[in-house]
């Protein structure tokens, strides 16, 4: 039997440039599942993104999934695309053990909790109050280069990496401080300033952009109190659910969100294409 992909639109040409295409996995003529891929809207045209696989229940397990994988590689790079990159579900483990036999690897995951209705208490000592337009400056120039530098070390190149961070603090910041529904906040032990928290509250959860401890002040415990800080902060608003991303590799922030009890949403992942 032969799994092939079949086009079921024309190529599409977004007013930006990103391109798209829906396409049926076909096994000899029979529908079996479905493929869209596109460009990517903000790494350009030489990235792809798997942005849906499915293959019918009665036809898994059978190699299908695979075949329709990597005819999506061989669309993309006749798109003169250089790296693909999808999202796989947290609770698809087989889905997850496909894309890594591929030579797909794990760049970051999206977690979520659901919190409590009763907010935590900070540690005696630690207190958050609003990050003030003096820290704001300093904090904001860090911040576009630490993210940009997340993405430069998980194989995205520099300028791919540096309009991602551009683009995605202008979007998320469009009015600074005064931006509605975020929080951006300093966290003080002892009157001291040891973190900082960059928190959204919008939507249907709320949404941890940015968590650091101060360096010199590591591995005290100030981590989890900005944690903590994030859900006083996200009950107060109202939100009970709350999300956050996490590069592969940062260890310590990992067991940190898993003791806190958040679990994966989704894992993202690429691979260079050759």
């Amino acid at each position: 039997m032969t799994t092939t992909l079949r086009p079921t639109e024309p190529l599409q040409r977004a007013a930006d440039g990103v391109l798209s295409r829906h396409f049926q996995v076909c096994v000899n003529s029979r529908p079996v599942g479905a493929v869209h891929l596109a460009t990517h809207p903000v790494f350009g045209p030489t990235v792809a993104d798997i942005l849906d696989l499915r293959i019918e229940e009665p036809d898994r397990r059978r190699g299908r999934g695979t075949v329709a994988a990597l005819a999506a590689e061989e669309v993309a790079r006749g798109w003169g695309c250089k790296r693909i990159e999808l999202t796989v579900p947290g609770d698809a483990e087989p889905a997850l053990r496909l894309a890594t036999a591929l030579g797909y690897v794990h760049r970051n995951r999206r977690l979520r909790k659901r919190l409590p209705a009763t907010p935590p208490e900070l540690p005696a000592g630690s207190r958050g109050r609003p990050m003030t337009e003096a820290e704001f400056g300093p904090w904001l120039e860090y911040g576009k280069a630490h993210y940009a530098q997340s993405w430069i070390d998980r194989g995205v190149p520099e300028d791919q990496a540096r309009t991602k961070s551009e683009s995605d603090h202008a979007r998320l910041l469009p009015q600074g401080l005064a931006t509605e529904n975020t929080l951006i906040s300093v966290l003080e032990h002892e009157g001291t300033a040891v973190g900082t928290l960059w928190l959204s509250v919008e939507g249907e959860r709320a949404y941890v952009f940015d968590v650091e401890a101060d360096e010199r002040f590591r591995g005290r415990g100030h981590g989890r109190s900005l944690m903590l800080l994030a859900e006083v902060q996200a009950l107060a608003a109202g939100q009970r659910d709350i999300g956050l991303n996490v590069f592969a590799g940062n260890t310590p922030a990992e067991r940190l969100y898993e003791s806190l009890g958040y679990e994966p949403e989704s894992y993202v992942m690429y691979k260079d294409l050759l």
